[in-house]
């Protein structure tokens, strides 16, 4: 399968950087390298964030639509200004909680400047690249910010082996978690592979220590295999998939969507397919699935497909 990972075309984005008011003028990162080589910034998802944030300062927008047409401003001067434009959610609840553990004043822009920037949370991250902020851009902050807590668990029940969280670095253990990451990979190939052509959703699921690990993406896949999905969608199934084969924990996934293409006259199928794990391998599952609503039949085996 030729792969080709890209963002579907979206009318919004997102990413994170404490929320700035929407007049000032675009400012470097912290520890950017160069005054006009990155730029970062946080974003408010919802009125009722924006309503919690104003208390500190963080925006002259009287509402919150006119917040985000403010934003929006910001991010295409950016663009404009800077190699590397970034954003994140910015999460009220999140921001409060970093203050009060850096004993910080969250009305200080160094406060919200720290929070942005703090390594622990840049699996949230986004890079902009113009597309409309009120349309897909905002939920895709939204959901960045959920992968990011998930890859953060992952990389600590990993040992670090993700994102060399641990410390020290260990190569043959990074050997291992970078088997088990291929692995992954793999899986999902050769899901993609069986399904053929056509528009789907994977929803995956793997019980782990302290709670369970979920993705879930849309896939898009023409004939020739080019397949479309969002960066930071295809990097948490394939960490979810890695913890999952690396630790040997159960877990069940589901593909699920309309099989088909124009090529083939337009003839769509509805197709659903369910895989389990005890651990080790994924294979059929061996009785009908519902995962989040989503009822699926046992899949094609996955060793059959090259």
């Amino acid at each position: 399968m030729n792969s080709r990972r890209g963002r579907r075309n979206s009318d919004c984005s997102a990413g994170s950087r404490p929320a700035v008011r929407a007049s000032h003028r675009p400012r470097p990162a912290e520890g950017a390298e160069g005054a006009d080589r990155a730029f970062v910034i946080g974003v408010l998802t919802s009125a009722a964030d924006f309503a919690r944030a104003r208390a500190w300062g963080i925006t002259d927008a009287p509402d919150f639509e006119r917040y985000l047409a403010g934003t929006a401003e910001l991010l295409a001067d950016a663009l404009e200004r800077f190699e590397t434009v970034r954003a994140r959610m910015f999460h009220p609840q999140d921001f409060e909680e970093f203050c009060l553990l850096n004993a910080l004043d969250p009305a200080e822009p160094t406060a919200r400047d720290r929070y942005l920037v703090n390594p622990s949370l840049h699996t949230q991250l986004l890079a902009y690249q113009g597309e409309e902020l009120a349309g897909d851009f905002v939920p895709r902050l939204v959901r960045a910010r959920e992968n990011g807590l998930t890859l953060c668990h992952v990389d600590l029940l990993l040992d670090g082996g993700l994102y060399g969280g641990a410390g020290e670095p260990d190569e043959e253990h990074a050997r291992w978690v970078r088997a088990a990451y291929q692995r992954g990979a793999e899986v999902f190939r050769r899901m993609l592979v069986g399904a053929g052509a056509g528009v789907y959703e994977l929803r995956l699921r793997v019980d782990a220590p302290g709670g369970k690990l979920a993705a879930a993406a849309r896939v898009l896949q023409w004939e020739d295999g080019v397949v479309r999905i969002n960066d930071e969608d295809l990097e948490l199934l394939c960490a979810v998939l890695c913890a999952g084969l690396a630790l040997e924990l159960p877990g069940v996934a589901v593909l699920h969507g309309s099989q088909g293409s124009a090529a083939s006259c337009g003839e769509y199928l509805t197709a659903s397919w369910a895989w389990s794990t005890g651990g080790q391998d994924w294979a059929p599952a061996d009785r009908p699935v519902r995962l989040d609503g989503v009822a699926a039949q046992p899949g094609y085996s996955l060793g059959t497909v090259c």
